[in-house]
């Protein structure tokens, strides 16, 4: 509530601020309006003056106009005798016109300059015309802005006054609220010491209900376990002893003496009495102790376990493991003769390679020489194993020297001597092994024409024990050749093979 009265205090003052401002607005906007109006009363005398001083001029430009028509017709009207005179008086109208013509020149730009300041006189009037209207709007604007600031500041005052009385009333209900907040206090701390004293209880009560529920799940579960080893141990006595639990615990019970093991050796054996008496026995012997018979329990126990667990069906298992193992040694045996003939092949294999290898190493080496001879005038080359000792695994390595040459690896020939090399080197296999047809596919194109001659003659040899099919685009190769064939594409297309034997155009 003082909130409330000291804003409408300050917007009270600010109201007053605003109506001051606006009354001298409105007192600048009245002296403005004065002045315009002044201007104007003064705009329009001088217009009227202007209008007055153009009349004035243009009634002597109109006599000044009379005068020299005047003038004109008394100038037609004279008589040839008085010329001289007219004469004279001519120069005088003449001097009277030019005088005439000038006050006429004077009085129009007179005239032109008084109504270009008529036009701006009326200008600068509706300009102080307009300026006064703005005026006079803008003081209504100001006045009913005042208005709108004392009817605002009216209101002000009558919200301070309502406020003052609002500040009053809160003053009164604040106090009232201090007591009764006082007095709820005082209630609240004695009723969080009952809450303290009831959460301590209720906490006491919640352990101890705990505490009970953990005992009755323990005792839950120690009667469960308890009910599953009965169930467990009654299905025992049936499964191994036949006996129900009655009967195990009426003829066994604690109740009866424990028979001597040593008693039932004798020769003589008790009689048999009714019922379960005559299956068990009436043997008398020692009380019952539980710790003592536990511990025979476990004992027993122990040496069942030791024997295992009894398998009827062992001496067949056996038997068949036997025959398994009979079967199995015979295979063993078998295998082993197996390996030692497959080893024994084996040798044979290697041996007939390793002759046969050499057989046809030594050939071809004898033959790569002539060869190589053969296209390499004044060269030398031969083939060499890597290693002789192991003629399964050596590898094969190709010297070449060609004449006047001291290099012998093939890397380090030129491209030509390089494939009339493996040319050597595969034309000796083929005389060491001679086979009924070779085919070839241009393997002399990279050679000149004296390399070409040189394996050109190789090629009669060959042609000698077997028929050659060589790929070729070399002339002098075509020439020795007993017939042509050469594949041709038709205008369709599609490709056609054309063959010629030389013989028939020789």
């Amino acid at each position: 509530g003082r909130r409330r009265a000291q804003e409408a205090a300050a917007a009270l003052r600010a109201a007053e601020r605003s109506a001051e401002r606006a009354g001298s607005e409105l007192s600048r906007v009245r002296a403005v309006l004065d002045s315009a109006a002044a201007e104007t009363a003064r705009s329009e005398e001088q217009v009227a003056a202007a209008n007055r001083h153009l009349a004035a001029e243009q009634q002597r430009l109109r006599e000044v106009a009379d005068r020299l028509q005047a003038a004109e017709e008394l100038g037609e009207e004279d008589t040839e005798d008085a010329q001289l005179e007219a004469a004279a008086r001519r120069d005088e109208r003449h001097r009277a016109a030019t005088a005439a013509r000038a006050a006429e020149t004077e009085a129009r730009l007179a005239l032109r300059s008084l109504e270009e300041q008529a036009r701006a006189l009326g200008n600068r009037a509706a300009s102080q015309e307009r300026a006064a209207a703005t005026e006079r709007r803008a003081r209504e604007e100001a006045e009913r802005r005042a208005h709108r600031r004392r009817l605002q500041a009216r209101n002000a005052e009558a919200v301070l006054a309502a406020a003052e009385q609002l500040l009053v009333r809160v003053g009164a209900s604040v106090a009232a609220a201090a007591g009764d907040r006082d007095r709820a206090e005082s209630v609240r701390a004695g009723l969080d010491a009952e809450l303290t004293e009831l959460r301590v209880a209720n906490d006491r009560l919640a352990a101890r209900v705990a505490e009970l529920t953990d005992s009755v799940h323990r005792d839950e579960l120690a009667r469960t376990q308890q009910r599953t080893r009965i169930e467990a141990l009654e299905a025992r006595s049936l499964e191994e002893l036949g006996l129900t639990p009655e009967a195990l615990v009426e003829h066994y019970g604690p109740h009866l003496p424990i028979p001597d093991p040593d008693a039932g050796t004798g020769t003589e054996e008790p009689e048999a009495t009714d019922g379960q008496d005559a299956l068990f026995g009436a043997v008398a012997g020692a009380p019952f102790v539980r710790a003592e018979q536990e511990r025979r329990l476990r004992r027993a126990e122990k040496e069942l376990a030791s024997l295992g667990r009894v398998n009827p069906l062992a001496l067949e298992e056996f038997a068949a493991l036997e025959e398994r193992h009979r079967f199995l040694a015979e295979q063993l045996e078998d295998l082993k003769r197996s390996r030692q003939d497959l080893r024994s092949i084996l040798r044979e294999v290697d041996e007939h390679v390793e002759r046969v290898f050499s057989e046809a190493y030594a050939d071809t080496a004898r033959e790569f020489e002539g060869v190589f001879a053969t296209l390499f005038p004044g060269g030398e080359g031969r083939l060499r194993l890597t290693d002789p000792t192991d003629m399964l695994s050596t590898g094969i390595d190709v010297e070449a020297r060609p004449a006047g040459k001291k290099i012998k690896r093939l890397s380090l020939l030129s491209g030509g001597e390089r494939s009339l090399t493996a040319i050597a080197l595969l034309v000796a296999i083929f005389k060491a092994r001679p086979s009924p047809f070779y085919v070839m596919d241009e393997v002399e194109a990279a050679l000149d024409d004296r390399n070409l001659g040189r394996l050109l003659s190789i090629f009669r040899q060959l042609q000698e024990t077997s028929q050659l099919i060589i790929i070729t685009h070399q002339k002098r190769t075509m020439e020795i050749a007993d017939a042509l064939y050469g594949v041709a594409m038709r205008g369709d297309g599609v490709t056609t093979v054309i063959g010629q034997r030389l013989a028939e155009l020789r």
